[in-house]
């Protein structure tokens, strides 16, 4: 049986490749505050929002001053200010929440639906703002290297998503064009990215956040990976 008759799903049909967002869609960004929670204390929660928060911040100013450095270097300046934001929190857990960021949990369902897709003759990959060396321990940590088919850091674009710049790397990398390609994130602005330089994309809202970029829409918006089938 060929690749193309055991695909399962429209959102499948027509491509080759399946790209994946990092942070918040294969890996819980959440988890390493949560890991710690009883030694944060009470402030737990909104450390960990304001510290993605700011996660994000800095790159998307970053990019547009037209500066770069490595995206491990705006998970460190986040996290201090996300300390000095909440004098209950002890900021000796500082390396211990680094720590346990470079191990962040991969959701339930990541090995298995990768897995999957690559059954289905599928490329697997993933492009992320992480810089490559905390992807690559993040990848090993939740197990999943054997299920994709390469790892991509915009590193290569020297700027973060969502430049334009940045989801070049794929056809880059992969050499496809973007209608051969599946995209999923968890951030609507970055499937909103994706969909303006071309590529088809699944919003994968595990939150049930409400939509916005009306402009810029995904072609699936889904609970999570297991939607693709």
């Amino acid at each position: 049986m060929s690749a193309t008759s055991k695909l399962e799903s429209p959102l499948l049909e027509g491509r080759t490749a399946v790209v994946f967002d990092a942070y918040g869609t294969l890996f819980d960004v959440h988890s390493a505050v949560q890991r710690h929670a009883d030694a944060v204390g009470p402030d737990a929660a909104r450390l960990s929002e304001l510290w993605r928060t700011k996660q994000v911040e800095y790159s998307w100013n970053l990019s547009l001053i037209g500066r770069y450095v490595p995206f491990w270097q705006l998970t460190e300046r986040a996290l201090d200010f996300a300390l000095a934001s909440h004098a209950s929190v002890d900021p000796a857990l500082r390396d211990t929440l680094l720590d346990a960021y470079r191990d962040l949990d991969a959701y339930a369902e990541v090995p298995g639906v990768l897995e999957r897709l690559r059954e289905r003759g599928l490329t697997t990959a993933l492009l992320s703002n992480g810089d490559a060396a905390m992807l690559g321990r993040s990848v090993d940590a939740a197990g999943i290297r054997p299920h994709l088919d390469t790892v991509l850091s915009v590193d290569a674009a020297q700027v973060f998503k969502t430049h334009p710049r940045a989801y070049a790397v794929v056809g880059e990398a992969l050499g496809v064009s973007p209608e051969a390609v599946l995209f999923c994130s968890s951030n609507r602005w970055d499937v909103a990215g994706a969909t303006a330089f071309g590529f088809a994309c699944a919003w994968i809202n595990r939150g049930a956040k409400p939509d916005e970029y009306a402009d810029l829409a995904p072609v699936a918006v889904l609970t999570d990976l297991e939607g693709l089938f």
